[in-house]
């Protein structure tokens, strides 16, 4: 099924090459794709003699590039690092950035890099911005019952409706709904803090200082105490066994509790926490990446769907009250998504 949008001519590259040449009288001899997101930015790696600069184009009708300076800003502040902005254009939607290399973390932890360490080190980064965010975290959007339920809708209206062709009845509705308010309970009830919202291996790059490179802030508000933890440890796109992920959420409480944390659950709590908020977030990517192919015509990130499904289930058979969730995922999405799969990825 083909995407329901047409790829228009880019003349935005030639606006940006136009921008870093004429307005900031940089050579920029190569200018070269570095990444593109799930949203509608990219990013180029532009060379400027010896020096190598990233350069964000954010078309301004669609994306805020002011978000993302005042996030790098405050994140700065605590020290931690993050693409330095050297230039802006918010009017046009272009940021010149500091590039922090090309190796995240999801490639280092394929290729055979620390894992324990690699973890350790975005946790420490972590508990700076959950203690020490406080004043940042203010002046955030809450990420609240509303903002957390109109995610979920991304599930039926995108991952069931138009990947699996499943259109779901009002009974079908008030489950969702019944899940999503769970998940949205069990986020409230926590400390709410500065909360990156993707926290994972493919925004967190691999620094020589022992400290990653944070990326893809720039949606950042503030939530629930495990929400970015359950980004990393819970990641779509690497998957680790639950014994070794529980085992770092129990250090990880421990450590926020010696930072100064007010976490104010016991061990078997804070897990649950961690596991619903990681639900309400598997929840919404499941329909985020189907999105991102019906609507943008991004087909990549369908190939991590069967991970995120996976998590769905594990949690939905992991705790009683979302039982019938997971009845009604054995019954009628299990059976046809290898099917759905196969179609979308033209195989």
């Amino acid at each position: 099924m083909p995407p329901d949008t047409d790829v228009a001519p880019d003349a935005r590259r030639a606006l940006l090459e136009r921008w870093l040449r004429h307005d900031l009288g940089l050579a920029a001899s190569d200018i070269a794709p570095a990444s593109a997101d799930a949203s509608f930015r990219r990013y180029f790696r532009v060379r400027d003699g010896v020096q190598s600069l990233i350069v964000m184009d954010a078309p301004p009708e669609r994306e805020d590039v002011g978000a993302f300076v005042r996030v790098a800003a405050a994140l700065g502040a605590l020290g931690l690092t993050v693409p330095a902005v050297l230039a802006a254009d918010r009017e046009r939607g272009f940021l010149l950035l500091t590039d922090l290399g090309s190796t995240h973390y999801l490639a280092a932890l394929r290729n055979g890099g620390d894992v324990e360490q690699l973890y350790r080190e975005a946790t420490d980064a972590l508990l700076v911005i959950q203690a020490r965010g406080g004043s940042a975290a203010a002046a955030l959007a809450p990420y609240d019952a509303a903002e957390l339920d109109r995610e979920v809708r991304l599930f039926p209206d995108w991952f069931l409706a138009r990947h699996l062709e499943i259109v779901p009845g009002s009974a079908e509705r008030d489950l969702f709904a019944r899940c999503s308010a769970r998940c949205a309970a069990a986020a409230l009830e926590q400390p709410q803090v500065f909360v990156h919202r993707d926290y994972h291996s493919r925004n967190l790059m691999r620094l020589a200082t022992g400290s990653p490179g944070i990326l893809d802030f720039q949606d950042a508000v503030q939530g629930a105490l495990t929400y970015d933890l359950a980004s990393l440890f819970k990641d779509c796109y690497i998957v680790w066994p639950r014994a070794r992920v529980l085992g770092w959420v129990r250090d990880y409480r421990r450590r926020a509790l010696a930072a100064g944390i007010a976490v104010a659950a016991d061990e078997a709590d804070f897990i649950r926490w961690f596991d619903l908020v990681g639900l309400q977030r598997h929840l919404k990517v499941l329909g985020i990446f189907a999105r991102l192919w019906y609507r943008d015509g991004k087909n990549g990130y369908l190939r991590d769907l069967p991970a995120v499904l996976d998590y769905v289930l594990a949690t939905a058979a992991e705790y009683g009250e979302f039982a019938e969730l997971g009845a009604f995922l054995k019954a009628a999405v299990v059976p046809g998504f290898a099917a759905a799969q196969a179609r979308a990825l033209g195989r």
